[in-house]
This record gives C-alpha cells, structure tokens and sequence, in this order.
C-alpha cells in the first residue's frame, strides 16, 4: 500500500482527483463552515478531529507551509476576517483581539490527513482514501484501466494518423535497409527505447499484458504521437541516406541515424514529456510503475482527472461506431 505521508506525489494525485474528493467528503461527511462559498476549518477544529492538539498541527504547518498554502489553507485576516467573526463568531470561538486566524477548506484539511503520523484517525483515513481512489477510478472506467487511454477523445484520430506513418516506417525498412524481417520488430523497439526507455516485451511486463495484446493499443495519445514523429522521421531519414549512399543500409547505419534523430535538441522536450506523462499516469491509473522512467514520475495534473475520468472523457466503442460511419460515408461518395 502507498505511504502517503512519504510521497507528496501520491498526495497530490488524490488532491487533484475531484472525483475522489467528493467521494472522501461523503464518506467522512464533514461540513465545517461554509464561507465564501466553500466549506472551512479552523485549525481547532482540524485538531479535534484528527485527535491531536493544536501545537501538532502548527508543527506540521511549519513543516509543510508551501504544499498545504498550495491545496488551500490560508491566513485569514483584515476585511476577510472581520467578515469570518461577523458570521460565525458565535461558533468558532475566537478572541476578539485576533488578528489572523488559520483556515483549512477541504483539500487543505485532507493533505494534512495525509501527512500526519501521530493521528490514528489520520491513519485509519489515510487507508480508506486509498481505498476510494482505486473504487473511483474502477467505477468511472468501467470496471478496468487496461484502456484508460482511450478515454481521452484525442486518441481514436491519434492512432488512426499513427498507422499511416508506420506504413511509411516499415515501407522505408524494406526498400531501403538491408536486413531479414528481423528489422520489423528490431527497429521498432528502438523506437520505444528512445523514447520511454524499454522494449515492447518490457512494457507489456509493465501493464502486465497478455502475448496477443497489442501495444500500441495501450499507449496515450501523446505517446503514439511521438511515435509517429519518430516513424516519419527515421523514414526521411532513410530514404535520403539510401539516395547518397546509392544502396541499401546496413543495420549499424540505421543505428547511427537512430542516434542522431533521438538525441537532436528539438526532440528532447518531447520526449521528457511523453516521458513524464506515460510514467506518471501509468502509475496512478494502472498501478504500473515503470522502473526506468522513475525521475519522470509527477503527480496527475486536474485537467488529466477530467480527460480520463470526467466530462471530457468519451465512450471509445461509440467514438469507433461513428469514426466508421465516416469513412464509410467517404468512401461511398
């Protein structure tokens, strides 16, 4: 189970969830005091529910001033806090001479949850939010994850311009490389290794697929673009090598315009973000952790929540259905 005191990437993957959110408010069914539109809670009131005194959770403000500033807790003070008094003074009991005052809203007062060891009702918390998380997700994808990717609505149209820049691939590998059927599979994992670092059997190993899965049906929309961005590449770059040289390559020839392509600056940043996107999402929504790509792990931003999990997200045998229908139309006239 993760350690989310320890990873404030895992943290934060729960505290951009707003799936999970709404599920962790219901079950806890904590209100606080809702002001300026949403729910707050005064650092005693944070103590008393985790069970810990006040002294415990300014040690942890201290300590974690930057990451809980950023999911929501904030010094009220001023006009805000004149308000806040005028309000719910009665209830929250503050002095009269106070001059600020610590409010956690709800995000706030979770990440603290997350990383409080000394609170039992944390811990406890902590477990049941794993729990909530895996359940969101299972029930917002319909029971699997293997193909979250095609949840996003760029990924139908993605893999179908993908394939046509393979036939380019594979057409440039067989008028213009010397070499067996081999080259087929050989340089195509020279692809993947260029760009997330693993061969196709390692990846399967990863998302722990079955021999007659295809990869690429797996991969995100941005990965198979930068496929594609490879495929085309190399094969321009093939075909102009065969025009100098006026016969067919050899492998190690192949190898050295491999090199060349993957290391060129305007492809790294690219890269890094395939890169950062594959690893980190994999690992949230698949629970596949990809060894070689570890520095790359960041948390799941919001707008990724709603691309796979929300509104945004799409129903891919009904994108297909229609994606036939169009061609079929097309094809007709």
């Amino acid at each position: 189970m993760k350690d989310l005191t320890s990873s404030n990437i895992d943290r934060q993957n729960i505290l951009n969830n707003r799936f999970a959110l709404e599920k962790i408010q219901e079950y806890i069914g904590l209100s606080g005091i809702l002001f300026e539109g949403e729910y707050k809670f005064t650092t005693q009131m944070v103590a008393d529910f985790y069970g810990v005194d006040e002294r415990t959770i300014k040690r942890y403000l201290e300590n974690y001033n930057q990451e809980l500033k950023h999911n929501g807790y904030i010094l009220s003070k001023g006009k805000q806090l004149k308000d806040l008094k005028l309000q719910f003074g009665h209830v929250i009991n503050v002095p009269s001479k106070t001059t600020q005052l610590g409010l956690f809203n709800f995000r706030a007062f979770l990440n603290l949850g997350m990383l409080l060891k000394e609170s039992e009702n944390a811990k406890l918390l902590r477990s049941k939010m794993l729990d909530i998380v895996i359940e969101t997700i299972n029930e917002r994808t319909g029971g699997g994850t293997k193909y979250i990717n095609r949840k996003d609505a760029d990924y139908l149209p993605t893999a179908i311009r993908e394939s046509k820049y393979r036939k380019e691939f594979t057409s440039a590998l067989s008028r213009y490389v010397d070499m067996g059927n081999y080259k087929y599979s050989l340089f195509t994992d020279k692809i993947y290794q260029c760009i997330f670092k693993e061969n196709v059997q390692e990846y399967k190993q990863i998302l722990k697929l079955e021999a007659k899965d295809n990869a690429r049906d797996t991969m995100y929309a941005e990965i198979l673009n930068l496929v594609a961005s490879f495929e085309t590449g190399i094969a321009f770059e093939i075909k102009e090598y065969y025009k100098k040289v006026g016969r067919k390559l050899r492998p190690n020839e192949v190898e050295e315009i491999f090199i060349y392509f993957s290391e060129h600056p305007l492809q790294r940043p690219h890269i890094e973000d395939a890169r950062i996107k594959m690893a980190s999402r994999d690992l949230h929504f698949r629970d596949a952790f990809h060894k070689k790509l570890e520095e790359y792990i960041h948390s799941i931003s919001p707008a990724d929540f709603e691309r796979f999990l929300g509104e945004q997200s799409v129903n891919f045998e009904k994108q297909l259905e229609e994606a036939k229908a169009v061609f079929k139309r097309l094809k007709n006239s």
